[in-house]
């Protein structure tokens, strides 16, 4: 770290030292050209230190910069408070993704010109900084993300100070011309109710409130918000009915709410909803009749509540409705005839309803459709063949229509899903054979793979296998983080198997069938090819020496890997270092034994999985995490809880939730096998817990499994981050009784934390549906 001297720009910075090395603090003179400052006319009139990675604190001499119209220090490690005052032209602010703390009570009359404040993601603590009302000009207002905290509107008709003024009861600082979006949510903690006051803001076309402890009623007075395009109030502890002022709402695209109660019949008449999301509430009555006759709806989202009645017939009337999630509902009779037509889906989940006829014509053919699921319901008939033609679904990944009464023979047009990757027909009362066709759904891919390919930074799961691929495999494929799974067997590669990166971690089978590829993972070393003597090359004697050479230097190191392999062998219970975090009846050694090739039961990002069996009989499992350490072993093994292995010994992508805040470990073992167990159903999650743990309550069990489904989904990028798992365990409200720590809880996903730089253009409404679906 460097401690740069005095100025009114880095006082207090510390930064790594190639940072700011064009800051010549030596030339004062030469500031307009230092990296991130620009100025007008000789004076700094901007300040951008967007994600520098700079710690230290913010001077209030920064202040002294009278001229600056813009400063930017999001994305960085500042600490401590700050404050900026007398800067009459700044417009646009923004302190957001630091470590921030204190409060904002600033005197904004002195910056009165601020157009854009965002403080999202701080350490603020203090009362919401009222005076920032009185900035008329200010459009885009951001202040979620942590510990503001609400003044009860009340008590503000009882103070004038911070800049609020109430005189004489006609207006208030909340009445702002020019405030366009309010994001007020995301995990701040707000004392009583939505203020009323809120509804002054007559050209609000965003608010954002979610997340933030809110309770009591929604106002009426929020249908005043005529412009309002996006209103989310979701994951607080609001209460009552939707008030129907809000259909007054005609502009509202996005709209999402944490309520009960019903769903009222108005919001299916809003001209210009595209978006409904009210999953995972205690919503009862039946879907509104109107719903997707605007012909806009694009996106509907009201599954994990309590609705009944039927699936409204007109949810794809224009055919612009693309996801369709209606799981673990309470819905009856037959899937709308329509739905089979709609050209536009991409996405449907109607599983865990009581369902029931037969599947529309067309509907699992849909040529955009890449997840259907239909699974736990009464649906019975027969599957049709694709009776259309011009309706090629090779787009359709995963289709389960599981645990319901089809019969009749499979359908042979099941073998146009060119891109399926699971299907799952049990509980059902098919007949006759599987249609032969649908062993041929493979390719014929050949030619060599496009390195390329290794800027698919998400790529999660690869499978390339059997095609007439050829040549060798990029090496840069290794770099993708997230590629956890990945099968380029029986093709026709050639050339020495990769090592490096994530191709440590995959098995000997990925790369079956491939006889020309070598590399110590195949058993199959790569051998030196003879090169024929050429003018101007070395002699051929020359060359002989230097082969002899390298045997002679290959024969020493194996000579001396081996003496080490063995010398580690006999010391490894010495040399290693044990923490045990509870009573262990077995030794180092124990564990090491377990570390070999044909105990692996997983493989991921970060490390690989091993069962290991111990000398007393308990079960365990271990991973061998590869981490870098300064010195030492180069990695980590960590051995989880003593297990109590099922009846059914699959050891499948294994996963254990072990969670501090409870009061014991909670352990789910082989994957597969526990979704089976539970049919995905957290209130079964009891079914798969250790007999032992006989002080489980239930409602705990049900919520670590909700957030354990969500962390073990198959591709990466749709699991929760950890901060996100930590915010989901803090959201159990807890409760203390005679002999454990009990809790309910709601299983509510929190939105995802926005990061810099993309919050602005985050379209908030895919987060939740992406990630449940």
């Amino acid at each position: 770290m460097i401690f740069v001297p005095w100025s009114p720009l880095n006082k207090g910075f510390e930064f790594p030292e190639p940072v700011l090395n064009s800051w010549d603090l030596s030339s004062p003179s030469s500031v307009c050209s230092w990296v991130g400052i620009h100025c007008s006319r000789g004076r700094v009139s901007s300040l951008d230190l967007t994600g520098f990675n700079l710690y230290g604190s913010v001077s209030p001499e920064i202040s002294k910069l009278d001229q600056l119209a813009s400063v930017s220090l999001a994305g960085n490690n500042f600490s401590g408070t700050i404050e900026l005052v007398g800067l009459s032209k700044l417009r646009f602010l923004n302190i957001s993704n630091n470590q921030f703390n204190g409060g904002l009570d600033w005197n904004y009359t002195s910056i009165a010109d601020l157009e854009v404040f965002d403080a999202f993601d701080n350490n603020f603590t203090a009362f919401l900084p009222l005076g920032i009302l009185n900035l008329q000009k200010l459009r885009h207002l951001e202040l979620g993300g942590k510990l503001f905290l609400w003044q009860n509107t009340s008590k503000l008709r009882k103070t004038s100070g911070a800049g609020v003024s109430f005189a004489d009861g006609k207006r208030s600082s909340w009445e702002n011309p020019s405030l366009r979006e309010i994001y007020l949510g995301n995990f701040n903690v707000f004392e009583g109710e939505i203020p009323v006051e809120l509804s002054n803001l007559v050209n609000l076309v965003h608010m954002d409130l979610s997340s933030c402890g809110l309770d009591g009623p929604i106002p009426n007075e929020l249908g005043n918000l005529k412009l309002l395009h996006t209103l989310y109030l979701h994951i607080n502890l609001l209460s009552g009915s939707i008030p129907k002022e809000l259909g007054n709402l005609t502009n509202l695209v996005n709209l999402d709410l944490s309520l009960h109660g019903s769903i009222p019949d108005y919001v299916a008449d809003l001209p210009n909803l595209e978006t409904l999301q009210l999953w995972n509430n205690n919503f009862t009555g039946v879907i509104p009749r109107n719903l997707g006759r605007n012909g806009k709806l694009q996106i509907l989202d009201l599954s994990s509540n309590k609705l009944t009645g039927t699936i409204p017939q007109d949810l794809c009337s224009s055919n612009q409705l693309r996801v369709l999630i209606l799981f673990k509902n309470f819905l009856f009779g037959p899937i709308p005839e329509g739905l089979g037509a709609c050209y536009s889906l991409t996405k449907v989940r109607l599983g865990q309803n009581y369902l029931n006829g037969s599947i529309p014509s067309g509907f699992i053919y849909l040529p955009e459709l890449n997840l259907a699921e239909f699974q736990s319901n009464y649906l019975s008939g027969t599957l049709s063949e694709n009776g259309n033609s011009s309706s090629k679904p090779v787009k359709l990944g995963q289709l389960d229509l599981s645990n319901n009464l089809f019969s009749g023979p499979l359908p042979s047009s099941l073998s146009n899903f060119s891109s399926l990757q699971t299907l799952l027909l049990s509980g059902n009362k098919f007949s006759g054979p599987i249609p032969p066709m649908m062993g041929e759904l493979q390719n014929n891919l050949s030619g060599p793979i496009p390195s390329d390919m290794s800027n698919i930074h998400n790529l999660n799961y690869l499978n390339l296998s059997r095609n007439h691929l050829n040549q060798t495999i990029p090496k840069s494929l290794g770099s993708l983080k997230s590629l956890t799974i990945a099968d380029f067997s029986f093709n026709d590669f050639a050339g020495k198997l990769p090592e490096s990166g994530q191709f440590s971690l995959f098995n000997a089978s990925s790369f079956a069938g491939n006889p020309l590829l070598c590399g110590p993972l195949l058993n199959n070393p790569c051998n030196f090819t003879t090169v024929t003597d050429t003018p101007g090359k070395a002699p051929s004697n020359f060359k002989l020496i230097f082969a002899l050479g390298l045997l002679i230097c290959s024969l020493i190191f194996a000579t001396a890997a081996l003496i080490k392999a063995k010398t580690f062998k006999k010391s490894s219970s010495d040399s290693w270092k044990l923490t045990t975090f509870q009573k262990l009846e077995f030794t180092v050694t124990d564990i090491i034994e377990c570390v070999k090739d044909g105990n692996v039961i997983g493989r991921g990002g970060a490390g690989i999985v091993y069962h290991g069996k111990m000398p007393n009989g308990v079960e365990i499992a271990v991973k061998n995490m590869k981490l870098k350490f300064p010195s030492g072993p180069s990695f980590l093994l960590l051995v989880p809880f003593p297990v109590l292995l099922f009846p059914t010994h699959e050891y499948l992508l294994a996963a254990l939730v072990s969670i501090g805040m409870l009061t014991f470990p909670f352990v789910f073992l082989l994957l597969k096998w526990s979704k089976r167990a539970t049919n995905n159903r957290r209130e079964d999650a009891m079914a798969i817990a250790d007999p032992r743990l006989t002080m489980v309550p239930k409602e705990e069990a049900m919520h670590l499994f909700f957030i354990a489904m969500l962390c073990s989904q198959e591709n990466s990028i749709e699991r929760p981050t950890m901060r996100e798992v930590v915010q989901m365990l803090s959201e159990f409200p807890r409760q203390t009784s005679p002999d454990c720590h009990r809790s309910s809880s709601s299983s509510v996903l929190p939105r995802q934390s926005k990061k810099s730089g993309e919050k602005k253009e985050m379209d908030g409404l895919s987060y939740k549906q992406d990630l449940l679906v």
